[in-house]
């Protein structure tokens, strides 16, 4: 049977660190088949539900003890870099898709339904990818955001099919957490919460040992 976790956190660096501890309790390891990293193993929840109360506080990196000796999965100023990406569609040499090409239009669109119609709907959803992804050799792994203006703020809602819990999962929260303040101004709300599940939310077995260090487990 499927185990379904759900995690309430504070803010992003809280909710990348108790994923990580709660990850090395109950996550389920197996060979990846096809994918990145095909041939390695993964550390995986079967599906989880991440609740961050106040996503907006600063910092948005995870926190590193500098007594670790760990770096930052994030480098500083890589979320500045990454934005662009992730709103607009211009496409770099070597990269296969960006999300702001399915994005960007949609960003504005949201923006104006909101301000014209009020915010009674459930209609501002932001799609990524199409019927075509499923025959990328690496299709999109953000997939959908959602979106709700409630009690005067703006909320996302997100989906990943699969997320790099160690990387993936900080840097895309805190360029999505940039995004949704950028949509929240537009619209002339305050800035909300972010809800995102996975059934996909995952370690590579090159970090276990980083992340045992980080939460400070013991196997």
């Amino acid at each position: 049977m499927l185990k379904l976790e759900f995690i309430e956190a504070r803010d992003l660096p809280d909710a990348w660190f108790q994923c990580i501890y709660r990850l090395l309790d109950v996550g389920r390891k197996y060979v990846i088949d096809r994918g990145s990293y095909e041939g390695q193993e993964r550390l995986e929840f079967d599906y989880v539900t991440v609740h961050i109360k106040y996503p907006g506080v600063r910092p948005l990196l995870p926190d590193i003890p500098p007594a670790l000796g760990i770096p930052n999965p994030v480098a500083e100023g890589y979320l500045e870099e990454y934005l662009p990406y992730l709103m607009t569609s211009v496409k770099k040499p070597g990269e296969y898709y960006t999300y702001g090409q399915d994005l960007e239009l949609q960003i504005a669109e949201v923006i104006k339904m909101y301000k014209r119609d009020g915010f009674g709907t459930n209609q501002a959803y932001m799609a990524v990818g199409d019927r075509h992804s499923i025959e990328m050799n690496d299709p999109q792994c953000l997939r959908g955001i959602d979106t709700r203006v409630s009690y005067g703020k703006l909320h996302f809602i997100i989906y990943f099919r699969s997320w790099d819990l160690w990387n993936g999962f900080p840097a895309n929260l805190g360029a999505i957490q940039l995004l949704k303040e950028f949509m929240a101004g537009g619209i002339g709300v305050e800035d909300g919460e972010i809800i995102a599940s996975s059934k996909g939310l995952h370690l590579y077995d090159y970090v276990w040992e980083l992340a045992k260090l980080r939460t400070m487990k013991k196997d």
